[in-house]
């Protein structure tokens, strides 16, 4: 069966996919983007609460894990979050950044470490926004969207490839030049997250890296969550750290285990039987604090004591895994005071793991950097493959960064493919 000829074939109507779309047909070659969902975008849809986290101005390589650290540098610099901001300027869409704020127990301000919370850009309406904005650059550009229609086959022929396509029911055949896959990882499968990017990838000889859940609530065995559990729905500012990795932001207590942004964000570092370390105190010196309750609060006990610098349930539980609940402050031995110590500052914690793809917002790991050109997101052995967004193996931060690595991905993608055409 002859193939319908288009020149660009792009695999995921997501936010690389879209980005690379509105490139690659900049310069007028034929370009089809398609989807098996019935609508584009439902990733941008659902982030940021539905106002979609789209960038952070302090996105840089470093906030992006991958076996090969270096290889996001490239795309990054090249279509940076201010060239996307100017694209989010120049349709009209409001933004506002999300700024930081937290006190400490005497109300005054206490700052976070720089960078890992600050930066995030929401649209101040709606995510639909950013997908209708996409969708105009692709509209603009000539690019087609064919929604509803999945991949049957792929094969690799001497003008690039044939491509069987379902869709409505029917079946047909197309020979694009260039194929893109942009279909993500395997966080969230309700939004239709599979496997078959990296499917294709080992199809045509490319190395998949192992693959994990990230930016994930952590879950833990029995005996944790029934001391965790009258903690369920309180949030507290604390650092998370998992070896040298560490985060101070938001954490949250739930029924079957820890959420919250500073634990997301250490999920995508942690791997099973590591332990997590929990900060209660984030800039504070907590023998220092001790001293002051002891000299204010003598006669209290430590779990009521504690409720001047920590919620009043989490100070129940901390006194409780010091072994001084119900123990006046003044009374606390030198090795009850160290384990206080150790519990407010050190307190260690050992995941069994994490709530898994149904709830992660990304997937960490995926095509071998390795194979791919960075300048372009081109197979080097396979001419005319290309592999961008979350398919690939580089991971952001929680905060914007994962979005700027599809609009730098896609974008260079779409430029090296447009270039073909000039």
């Amino acid at each position: 069966m002859a193939g319908m000829n288009i020149d660009t074939l792009i695999v995921g109507a997501g936010a690389a996919g879209m980005m690379c779309a509105a490139q690659a047909a900049s310069r007028g070659g034929g370009v089809v983007v398609i989807d098996h969902n019935a609508n584009p975008g439902e990733k941008i849809r659902i982030s940021g609460g539905g106002r979609c986290n789209f960038t952070n101005l302090e996105c840089r390589p470093e906030r992006f894990i991958s076996n090969n650290p270096q290889f996001a540098r490239s795309a990054l610099s090249r279509y940076t979050q201010h060239d996307f901001v100017k694209l989010v300027e120049r349709h009209g869409i409001a933004y506002h950044e999300k700024i930081p704020k937290r006190a400490d127990p005497d109300g005054k301000p206490v700052p976070t470490f720089p960078g890992t919370a600050s930066g995030q850009l929401f649209c101040d309406d709606s995510a639909k926004q950013i997908i209708q904005m996409l969708l105009d650059e692709m509209r603009r550009a000539g690019a087609q969207l064919w929604l509803e229609a999945s991949v049957l086959d792929i094969r690799k022929v001497d003008a690039g490839f044939e491509v069987d396509v379902e869709q409505a029911g029917r079946r047909k055949t197309v020979a694009p030049r260039n194929l893109v896959i942009a279909c993500g990882g395997k966080s969230i499968p309700k939004m239709g997250a599979t496997g078959f990017g990296y499917r294709v990838a080992e199809q045509f000889g490319l190395k998949v890296t192992d693959t994990r859940a990230g930016l994930v609530p952590l879950v833990f065995g029995d005996d944790v969550k029934a001391r965790l559990s009258p903690l369920a729905g309180l949030a507290a500012e604390a650092v998370v750290s998992c070896g040298k990795t560490r985060f101070e932001e938001a954490v949250l207590f739930t029924h079957r285990g820890l959420s919250g942004p500073a634990v997301l964000q250490v999920s995508s570092y942690w791997r099973e039987r590591e332990p997590v370390s929990v900060d209660l105190l984030p800039g504070g010196d907590a023998d220092t604090i001790i001293a002051g309750l002891r000299q204010r609060e003598g006669r209290r006990q430590a779990q009521v004591a504690l409720g001047e610098v920590l919620p009043k349930r989490l100070a129940d539980l901390v006194a409780d895994e010091a072994g001084v609940a119900r123990v006046n402050m003044a009374d606390l031995s030198k090795p009850q005071l160290a384990a206080l110590s150790r519990t407010l500052k050190q307190w260690q914690l050992w995941p069994v793991g994490t709530e898994g793809y149904r709830t992660a917002e990304v997937t960490v790991g995926g095509v071998d950097t390795g194979a791919l050109d960075q300048k372009t997101m081109q197979a080097r052995q396979v001419p005319g493959l290309y592999f961008i967004g979350e398919v690939v193996d580089v991971t952001g931060w929680l905060g914007g960064y994962n979005f700027q690595w599809a609009w730098s991905s896609g974008w260079v993608c779409g430029q090296s493919i447009a270039e073909q055409d000039s």
